[in-house]
């Protein structure tokens, strides 16, 4: 009788053994550790994921403004009468400033 306890508890053991193996496949701990363990690959990829991270949110502010501007001038050119105003001050400004 203890035997087949002692054999069931194994079984019951070697099964989440295996289980927490596949598990831990599946998350790719080995990859993730190789990764870790060189330093020039970290800082290299690292780099790369700034740079791309920088330039695609220098793209992303470039398109903005220029969306804004847009919105602006067709507000200019409706012509309403607080905003418009306020607005083609403020694009009178801009443009001295870009003269000088």
């Amino acid at each position: 009788m203890e035997r087949k306890i002692r054999a069931r508890k194994h079984a019951d053991a070697l099964t989440r053994m295996q289980q927490l193996a596949l598990y831990l496949e599946k998350m790719r701990i080995t990859d993730y550790v190789e990764y870790m363990g060189n330093p020039r690959r970290v800082i290299y990829l690292n780099l790369i994921a700034g740079l791309a991270r920088g330039f695609g949110m220098a793209i992303g502010f470039t398109i903005l403004t220029a969306v804004a501007v847009l919105l602006l001038r067709r507000i200019v050119l409706l012509n309403l009468p607080l905003i418009g105003g306020f607005i083609a001050e403020m694009v009178k400004i801009v443009q001295g400033q870009l003269g000088s």
